[in-house]
Parts: C-alpha cells; sequence; structure tokens
C-alpha cells in the first residue's frame, strides 16, 4: 500500500493507530447541528469510510467525477471526503453559507455530477443546477450517469476543487492533487520549535470551516497524519470558546488573528488559563494586542503566511526562535522553499523596503506542493506563474534578520502624500475601539494628497451622535496610528459587503467608498489630522 493519496494515507494511519480518536463531536457543536456527540476511532472512522466507499464504487463514481460536499463541519464531511477519495472522485466542498447566484455559478463551473448537502440546504442546490443529483449524507448515492475512471494512484490526480473568496472578481477554481493535501501534512510534522507534534497524543481544536485550506488541509492532514484528534467546532463562539477549549482538553488551537483581538475584548475568566493548550497557530495577529494576548492567554499565537494556491509548497511560519512579537512577523523563508521580494518593475528591493511576495519550491520542481491551475482559465494560472514565481499579491518586507513581516494585499494599500497605507493595519487599529462592530477601509481621491482614507464601520449600537462618534474614533487612531493613516472619512454602515466567506468584498468596497465620500452622513474629519 502506498501513501500518495489522502485515503491510503489514512488507512495506513488507521491501521496503526485504530485505537485513537481521530474525531471528537463536542456536546456544543452537536447542539448546533441536531446530532450526537461522538467520538470517532481511526479504526470506526476506517471502518464507516470503507463502507461508504463501496457504495460509491457500486454506483459508479470514480475518477473524473466531481462531487460537491454542503456538509458544514460535521463527521460526515469526514466521511464522504475519505469515501470519495477512495474512489477516485475529487470533492467541491462548498460555503454553506453561500446564496442562489453564488451556488449557481460554482456548481456550473465545477461540472459536480452530484451533491450531499444538509437537509435545509438541499432545495437550494436542486433550483441552482436543475438537474443535478442531491442526496443527504445518509443517502444512498444514485447511479452515476457516466462511469467513472477506476481510482489513480498518481499523487498528482486532483483530490478536490478549492474556490478562492472572490474578494476582487468571481471566485477562481483551484484544483489540488493529492500531493498537495499530504505535504500540507508532512510540513507540519516537520516543523518542530514551538509546533512540535506529539504523535498519537496531540488533540486540536479548531473553529475554522472545512470548505477553507486552514481546516481542511492543515488542520486535518497535521492531525490524521500524525494520529491526533481533530476537534471540529460548528463555528467561534467568543463567550465560550475558553469552555470548549477547556472541555475539549485541546493541546493545539487554530483560530484566525481576528479572534485573539476579540477575546480580549473579553472580561477575564478563569477558563482562560485552565487550558492545557501548548500553542494557538493563528495567522494575522494583531501586532498591537499579539504580546499582551499571549500574557495573558498562557500561550503563543503562532503567525503563519500560505495561500491556498501555494499550499505547502511555500509557506511561512513563525514558529522557530528567536520569535518577533508586536511587528506582523510572519517568520522565516526556511531551505525547502524560495522567496523574493520585488518591486512594480519586478526588481529585488532592500532589506526592510515593501514589495511584492514572489515565491517557488526549491529544488527541481519549483511548483512542488502548490496547486495544480486555475480550472478552466490557464491564462490566470501562467500570470500568476510569470518568470517562473508565483506572485502572491502580497506586500511584505525581510529585514536584515531574515524575518518576514507582513504589510498588507497589493490591492489594499492606500497610498497618501507619497505614504503607503495599510488597509489592514488602519482596520486592526479601529477594530480595538468599543463602539466598532466591523470595519473595512478603503482609498477615496484626494485633490492634494492623491488618496484619503475611508473608513467604513459597521457599529456596536445605533449611533446617536455620528459627528462626535467619528471625533472621538478619529482622535483615538491618532493615538495609535502615524496621523496620515487614521480615517479621513467616516461613514456608520448596517453590515459591509462580504464574500461568502467573511472577508471584505474589496472590489465592491472600492466603489463603494466612492460613493460613500460625498454622501449625506459621512462624516469629514480630515480636520483632526495633523502631524504631532
Amino acid at each position: 500500500m502506498t501513501d500518495t493519496t489522502v485515503h491510503a494515507a489514512f488507512l495506513q494511519i488507521a491501521a496503526r493507530w485504530g485505537d485513537r480518536p481521530f474525531l471528537d463531536i463536542q456536546p456544543e457543536t452537536a447542539a448546533a447541528y441536531g446530532i450526537a456527540p461522538e467520538v470517532l476511532t481511526y479504526a470506526e472512522m476506517s471502518a464507516r469510510v470503507e463502507s461508504l466507499a463501496a457504495r460509491y464504487r457500486a454506483s459508479g463514481y470514480g475518477g473524473g467525477h466531481r462531487v460537491a460536499l454542503l456538509l458544514e463541519n460535521r463527521p460526515a464531511f469526514f466521511l464522504h471526503w475519505f469515501a470519495l477519495n477512495a474512489v477516485g472522485a475529487s470533492i467541491v466542498p462548498v460555503n454553506p453559507d453561500l446564496r442562489a447566484n453564488e451556488l449557481e455559478y460554482l456548481l456550473a463551473h465545477s461540472e459536480v455530477v452530484l451533491a450531499v448537502a444538509i437537509a435545509r440546504r438541499q432545495d437550494d442546490l436542486r433550483r441552482a443546477a436543475p438537474g443535478l443529483p442531491v442526496i443527504g449524507p445518509d443517502d444512498a448515492p444514485p447511479h452515476a450517469a457516466v462511469p467513472g475512471r477506476p481510482p489513480s494512484e498518481n499523487p498528482a490526480a486532483e483530490a478536490a476543487l478549492l474556490y478562492t473568496s472572490g474578494t476582487t472578481g468571481l471566485p477562481k477554481g483551484c484544483v489540488m492533487s493529492q500531493t498537495w493535501f499530504l505535504e500540507c501534512g508532512r510540513w507540519y510534522g516537520r516543523m518542530g520549535g514551538a509546533c512540535t507534534l506529539r504523535p498519537g497524543e496531540d488533540r486540536m481544536l479548531t473553529p475554522l470551516p472545512f470548505f477553507h485550506m486552514n481546516a481542511m488541509a492543515t488542520s486535518t492532514m497535521s492531525m490524521m497524519l500524525s494520529g491526533g484528534c481533530l476537534i471540529p467546532l460548528d463555528r467561534f463562539h467568543p463567550s465560550t470558546w475558553w469552555d470548549s477549549v477547556v472541555r475539549a482538553r485541546a493541546t493545539i488551537v487554530h483560530c484566525l488573528g481576528v479572534m485573539p483581538a476579540i477575546l480580549m475584548k473579553l472580561p477575564p475568566s478563569p477558563a482562560e488559563r485552565a487550558h492545557q493548550v501548548r500553542f494557538a497557530f493563528c495567522p494575522g495577529p494583531d501586532r498591537r494586542m499579539h504580546a499582551e494576548a499571549e500574557a495573558r492567554f498562557g500561550i503563543p499565537l503562532i503567525d503563519a503566511w500560505a495561500m491556498s494556491e501555494t499550499g505547502a509548497g511555500a509557506v511561512i511560519s513563525a514558529h522557530l526562535e528567536p520569535r518577533v512579537i508586536g511587528q506582523s512577523c510572519f517568520g522565516r523563508v526556511e531551505r525547502f522553499m524560495e522567496a523574493r521580494i520585488v518591486d512594480d518593475a519586478g526588481a529585488d528591493v532592500a532589506p526592510n523596503v515593501p514589495g511584492e511576495l514572489l515565491v517557488r519550491h526549491a529544488g527541481p520542481d519549483p511548483r512542488y506542493g502548490f496547486f495544480t491551475e486555475y480550472l478552466k482559465d490557464p491564462a490566470a494560472t501562467e500570470a500568476a506563474w510569470a518568470g517562473g514565481w508565483f506572485h502572491t499579491g502580497d506586500i511584505v518586507s525581510r529585514n536584515t534578520d531574515g524575518d518576514m513581516v507582513f504589510i498588507d494585499r497589493k490591492k489594499n494599500v492606500i497610498r497618501r502624500s507619497g505614504e503607503n497605507i495599510s488597509a489592514v493595519e488602519v482596520e486592526g487599529v479601529l477594530l480595538q475601539h468599543p463602539a466598532v462592530k466591523a470595519v473595512a477601509v478603503a482609498a477615496v481621491p484626494d485633490a492634494l494628497r492623491g488618496d484619503e482614507v475611508l473608513a467604513c464601520i459597521v457599529p456596536q449600537a445605533k449611533v446617536a451622535d455620528g459627528a462626535a462618534l467619528s471625533a472621538e474614533i478619529t482622535a483615538w487612531c491618532l493615538t495609535r496610528l502615524a496621523y496620515y493613516k487614521a480615517p479621513g472619512y467616516v461613514a456608520f454602515l448596517d453590515a459591509l459587503p462580504l464574500t461568502a466567506t467573511n472577508k471584505v468584498q474589496r472590489g465592491v468596497l472600492k466603489e463603494l467608498a466612492l460613493s460613500l465620500q460625498t454622501a449625506p452622513g459621512t462624516i469629514d474629519t480630515r480636520g483632526l489630522k495633523k502631524r504631532a
């Protein structure tokens, strides 16, 4: 038996760690989904997977088929994923929050032959793709209209099709190979340092969705290949987070940088120091609260950088000493990959100078571990790989010690009076104000300065006096940011334009900001922006 596919690797691990828990569905997650809490050992999971794979095989599913899975973070997601992988079919994880137009696009573009979905979304899928067979997770699969091919043991074979968030346009379908998944787990197992795994012992809790790379590849593959236990939550619940972490006996947690910032706003509780967590894998923690959060919660928050496209072919994390805290440092480039930081002309920049990050795998195959291609878009695939380097679109800098510092997405940088302003940095500061529930900033034109900063703020409560609150928030920013980074305009909104994965739709935001700049109710705070 080889470990060239996700399913084959799982069988090998299950043979070794059969009596160890693979999946732990906690009571709060079970209650959210209306299912029973359960702990599935590797042996039990393997038996269920093989039984389901036999049903798929008997119904004609196999290589060349794609099957959509809209199953949230339920055990059924993993069962169907591994079973379909066993017969050679590729899966298309579907965000359960997608709506009609988004579903129509995804199902048509991916050309799925079957959808497996939770009950409340099945009719939505049928309307989005008339004629597409749609079943529940416990239903027998219908016979495939065209029989699939036998499963391939080629590690380059397609295992899944993951869609980008579509922050600036239609989502792209990233074709992911078996290697893409397995290398994510292998890389995690090799990390060491603060992120050293303990085979057969670790319990990893994650609130992140399994239609996304972080949970589906990084979390699942790292636990699977090390005989660890995966503990999925239905989502992030700030008020009960530490209770869940303690009850689950988690030794590792995965989260996003915004989550510790939210937890820092809550009153201290005994549970936040009663856990067994050794580290939190936490890409993008806000630099201003990074050290304070580590001290308060008693765990290192490990920053990291990767993309769906890069997988573990090129990934950088801050798991090795000396760790640089509070500077948006996401680690140093290791020998398995190569990186350049270039200016707009493609020339390498000097240390501490921001530029676009270009990456590739070291060795004979620069695309090893990366996505295979953008489905049906060869031009976009080759453009991303222009010059033999993958162009990330992220603006970073590298200091003389080799520490990589994240600035922002290239398309999010605001240029005011010759100064480059990171939208992410400004948003991170604004989000810490107690009156701010959510925020996004964008550039708007300024006759004198080129760009000005407009902040779209979703307030925590109804705003009685917008001018007063805008002045308060801007003054507050001026104590924490260089004056030119503070908002020059403030607009209070009921909601932000978000993608289905809750990322800001930057293209929509840009147009919205232009309309808001002169709209009634938008407050001009430029007069408050004065050099100290």
